[in-house]
């Protein structure tokens, strides 16, 4: 035994557990091994019991959860239960359960799995509980919960162990019930629009679709290098090619990027294409999806997230990236025709190119606006009309041939949404692809390869198209008021402990 700060003797962990491996061993000893159980009927939830007793009162049914508390009372105790839905408290006594089986109960341990039979009444105190006539071991749980007044608080243990974080945090349950009604949400949407949706590979032996660094494994048979994709964006629009002329594919993205609040390497994306629609098309398509499953789910417009409240309502503010940095950063670029000018002018605000970048009035535009005006923008806007030169697979604007037909969603200085009116002049579009080897060539590994089989599906004929790829962990942060990725990504990745 151990002392704790008061001198009060403690159980050491280790004792702890070979206490409950004694317990097992008792139990398989005695030809009650718990494992052995193969089902449970169950006949309902304490939810359900819960938001409708009159229904419920004076029924028999049947519940599974697992031990979350108990109060041990001679003939009879007070157990809570947890099962799939939420928590109900049982009455246990040994006349309604047998002598026998009331001495087995008492040696059972909270995180236990037990499946009950009881009718449902109130207590005195007005309590909504289960009057037990049956009660049996299903499962033996070996390791203890957390204590249960402090419960899973450390973020890093809650996010390795997500087991034990469901089980003592229910409330983080409700984070990926949002999410699978947010998917769910999303999926009607584009299928009432016509949309089909569709698979496209996770491994790749050319990498593209975005500015990444992708994650590379060795394909043995073939021995080649192959790629995780970074994005579905050019098997999708080969499709538009093929005629299928609404597709949209909702799937894991791999990015062998740094790790923060707003960033895990393995996350989940929808992107989307329509053929003969253009960029204007996507923005009406994400604020469908983005307020109108907030209406869904939460029944308003009005969320809450980072510390802003946040108005979904549609009629979302639509502005230019050159219109944006003359509100927000105060240089005008839209009056500026020279180069050399553009990047001295981001300089005078502490704006620096990357060092990767050509010394260009777009790259100038583009720093300015991701070092001094993303940060600002809270209501949802769509910032539209971006540089060609982060823009590759992008339709040039036929007003101003440095910008192209793109925008960007921000919503609480957040990207939630990227699209484009897509590139569909294949000759164009080798001549950007050119662009983006000269820049990997420069050491920037983030830049596209060239993908001679995408060009060649341009070359057959690819109609004018919109395209747009939502971040659906974003969203659902969004949506659940989640200030970290971790919080709505039921296993993030994280670093391995040491030994």
């Amino acid at each position: 035994m151990a002392e704790n700060k008061n001198n009060a003797p403690v159980q050491d962990l280790n004792e702890l557990l070979q206490v409950r491996r004694d317990k097992l061993a008792a139990l398989c000893e005695a030809g009650e091994d718990p494992f052995v159980k193969t089902k449970y009927d169950v006949t309902g939830s304490s939810v359900a019991i819960k938001a409708d007793f009159d229904a419920f009162e004076g029924r028999e049914v049947s519940l599974a959860g697992r031990i979350i508390s108990r109060r041990i009372m001679g003939k009879a105790s007070f157990v809570g239960l947890r099962d799939g839905d939420g928590d109900i408290q049982l009455y246990v006594r040994r006349d309604d359960v047998g002598e026998d089986v009331y001495a087995g109960f008492k040696k059972w341990d909270i995180g236990d799995i037990i499946g009950v039979k009881g009718v449902v009444f109130k207590t005195q105190t007005g309590e909504i509980s289960l009057h037990l006539t049956h009660i049996e071991l299903l499962a033996k749980s070996l390791l203890p919960l957390p204590e249960k007044f402090h419960g899973l608080k450390d973020n890093d243990l809650r996010f390795r162990q997500r087991y034990v974080d469901l089980i003592m945090n229910p409330n983080v349950k409700r984070n990926f019930i949002v999410r699978s009604q947010f998917i769910k949400f999303m999926r009607k949407y584009l299928d009432d629009m016509g949309y089909v949706e569709v698979e496209t590979p996770v491994l790749n032996t050319i990498v593209g679709g975005a500015a990444a660094r992708p994650f590379i494994t060795h394909h043995n048979t073939l021995n080649i290098p192959m790629y995780m994709r970074i994005a579905t964006e050019l098997p999708l629009k080969r499709l538009i090619v093929g005629g299928m002329n609404r597709v949209y594919e909702i799937g894991r993205i791999f990015r062998n990027e740094g790790m923060d609040p707003k960033h895990n390497p393995e996350f989940t994306t929808v992107e989307l294409y329509q053929a003969y629609a253009d960029f204007h098309d996507m923005m009406d398509i994400a604020e469908g999806i983005i307020s109108g499953a907030a209406m869904a789910i939460h029944g308003t417009y009005e969320v809450e997230w980072l510390g802003e409240k946040i108005d979904l309502t549609p009629g979302w503010r639509r502005l230019t990236m050159v219109d944006a940095v003359k509100q927000y950063a105060g240089i005008d670029f839209g009056a500026i025709t020279d180069d050399a000018e553009a990047v001295e002018a981001a300089k005078s605000i502490g704006v620096e190119l990357a060092d990767t970048a050509d010394k260009t009035w777009g790259n100038a535009l583009y720093a300015c606006f991701d070092q001094r005006v993303e940060e600002k923008l809270i209501q949802p806007t769509f910032i539209t009309m971006y540089p060609v030169e982060v823009s590759p697979l992008t339709k040039a604007s036929p007003e101003d041939p440095r910008l192209t037909e793109r925008f960007e969603l921000f919503i609480c200085h957040s990207e939630l949404a990227n699209a484009y009116s897509e590139l569909n002049d294949p000759i164009v579009q080798r001549q950007r692809f050119e662009k983006q080897l000269e820049l990997r060539e420069r050491g920037d590994d983030e830049a596209e390869m060239l993908d001679e089989d995408f060009l060649t599906a341009m070359e057959y004929g690819m109609p004018p198209t919109g395209g747009m790829g939502i971040g659906i962990d974003r969203a659902v942060m969004l949506l659940t008021n989640s200030d970290t990725i971790r919080e709505v990504i039921l296993f993030p990745t994280m670093k391995p402990l040491s030994e």
